[in-house]
């Protein structure tokens, strides 16, 4: 009895020892669903292409201000050229149903009606920020989200849990607090001349995005990226050549051209030709819901630029809002949605793993198949 007595103080160790275990096994699990390597393969890809969107923004900000150079037709317009030298002439040189004569029999108002919808919304956002005021673009830019969330469910099938409304929750509220630290940083200097054309401008540009959005989406991942991209580049060239000859021929005109300006035209036509080859392989391992959540940090990535370039004042708001829209793009692409059978098809009317996320979804599947070995 006296030899067993010392060890009574010690008895809530084990107590201690297992709920330590408990905590660490949580971590772990947590660890295992948030981190693994086709998550931060898609955050890595997603960020590449905030890149892009950065480049495009910091090369067209510098035309405006250091050389007022307004053409944002014209460098569109530079973009779908490269696009139909590079994928609507391999489109051309291919055989079967993905040569470029048959597609264009079968489908070619489709993809007419896609590149007008893919010009004009480029075009709209640009030209909304002559009308209306920063944090209005900022944050009406955010209303694709919900209307290609929608079209998803409508047109994909998409079926989404509640932590993927929660993770675009997240994303949304690092914009505000993006958007809030812009004001206090005092970048909010222009009012804008008339803003309520300005944010219809928004509104028509986002709501197109996630028209063209979707429409890439269906088209990567039953079709190819290839035919996708020939048939932007090709409709794309066409109606924004025409649309520019209408509305910039004499801002082009206007132009003091030298080698300067025509390297910053070369570098956003890189830019935007590597964000239109990379987004539909991204894409295609994901959703084009992910990838516009992914985007949202392109803002910021904008912001860090001009604190050297044009002298904005930096905020530690802008870290925190980077912080939260990574945890909404993290948690969002944590897990997989599902795809609804079609109501017209001769399938029962069940529910299965969808395409979103499919490579997380295999890697989860590849997991669980290991343990159970074990």
């Amino acid at each position: 009895m006296e030899a067993d007595s010392p060890a009574s103080p010690g008895a809530p160790e084990p107590l201690a020892e297992g709920a330590g275990g408990e905590f660490y096994s949580l971590l772990r699990t947590i660890k295992g669903k948030l981190f693994t390597w086709n998550i931060l393969k898609t955050i890595a890809l997603g960020q590449m292409l905030s890149l892009c969107i950065c480049g495009t923004a910091i090369t067209s900000q510098y035309l405006a201000e250091r050389y007022k150079v307004n053409t944002p037709m014209l460098q569109s317009f530079i973009n779908y050229c490269l696009l139909f030298l590079i994928y609507t002439v391999m489109l051309a040189f291919r055989s079967g149903s993905d040569n470029l004569l048959v597609i264009l029999k079968r489908k070619w108002w489709k993809y007419i009606l896609l590149g007008l919808a893919d010009v004009e919304a480029n075009y709209m956002i640009v030209r909304a920020y002559q009308y209306t005021t920063l944090t209005s673009v900022q944050l009406l830019d955010c209303f694709g989200i919900p209307v290609l969330m929608a079209l998803s469910w409508f047109i994909l099938y998409a079926r989404y849990r509640v932590i993927h409304f929660v993770a675009v929750a997240v994303c949304l509220l690092g914009v505000g607090t993006m958007v809030g630290a812009d004001i206090l940083a005092g970048r909010e200097d222009n009012s804008g001349s008339d803003v309520l054309i300005g944010d219809i401008l928004v509104l028509l540009g986002a709501s197109l995005y996630a028209i063209s959005n979707v429409c890439e989406e269906y088209i990567v991942k039953k079709l190819s990226r290839q035919e996708f991209l020939g048939m932007v580049g090709l409709f794309g060239t066409i109606i924004s050549g025409i649309q520019l000859l209408i509305v910039e021929y004499k801002d082009i005109a206007s132009i003091h051209w030298d080698w300067k300006i025509a390297l910053l035209f070369v570098a956003f036509a890189l830019c935007m030709f590597c964000l239109y080859s990379f987004m539909p392989l991204v894409i295609k391992v994901t959703s084009a819901t992910s990838v516009n959540l992914g985007i949202l940090t392109a803002d910021l990535y904008s912001l860090f630029v001009g604190l050297f370039l044009f002298g904005y004042k930096f905020s530690g708001l802008y870290i925190l809002s980077f912080t939260v829209i990574m945890v909404g793009f993290i948690l969002y692409c944590s897990t997989p949605t599902r795809t609804a059978e079609p109501a017209e098809s001769s399938v029962p009317p069940v529910t299965s793993i969808g395409i979103d996320n499919l490579g997380m979804k295999l890697e989860e599947n590849l997991q669980e198949t290991h343990s159970a070995v074990l």
